[in-house]
């Protein structure tokens, strides 16, 4: 847990924007949540980046470099949250594939979401597992790749 704190707390000291990081156990994984008191209203935007680009960057590069060179029983998986922005990315995701399980059910067509990250992608497909009647898979090629949901 610490080793991916340390990793993000250098990281925004290295962009000028140096931050608390609060680090905390979830179930399989570590959170890393960046404090956002000492910073601007643009340099929260700027790390979230447009559609959540930036965090997700930050996020990957988090979990690729932090687990360098570590047996995969050592390895650990890491999410980082700035400005309650995973919170709320997470409403609107379970509103989405709602409405796109209602649709799908309704219309008996397969349902396409686009403009999901892949990390976004994989989120939906668990919040789907939850539904017998439905199955999800990934179609396309990045960057238009995207989510479909159909009934079986």
């Amino acid at each position: 847990m610490q080793r991916g704190a340390n990793w993000l707390r250098t990281l925004l000291e290295l962009a000028g924007v140096p931050s608390a990081v609060q680090a905390e156990q979830q179930e399989d994984s570590y959170l890393l949540t960046i404090d956002a008191s000492g910073l601007s209203r643009e340099q929260i935007d700027i790390l979230i980046g447009p559609k959540g680009a930036a965090i997700d960057a930050i996020q990957y590069l988090a979990n690729t470099i932090a687990n360098i060179g570590l047996d995969s029983e050592e390895q650990a998986s890491y999410t980082i949250e700035l400005d309650g922005y995973r919170a709320r990315r997470w409403e609107q995701l379970q509103g989405i594939a709602s409405a796109a399980a209602e649709q799908a059910r309704q219309t008996g067509l397969e349902i396409e979401i686009k403009d999901l990250s892949s990390a976004e992608r994989r989120q939906v497909h668990t919040f789907f597992k939850e539904y017998t009647d439905l199955e999800t898979y990934s179609r396309g090629q990045e960057p238009d790749r995207r989510l479909v949901i159909r009934r079986l």
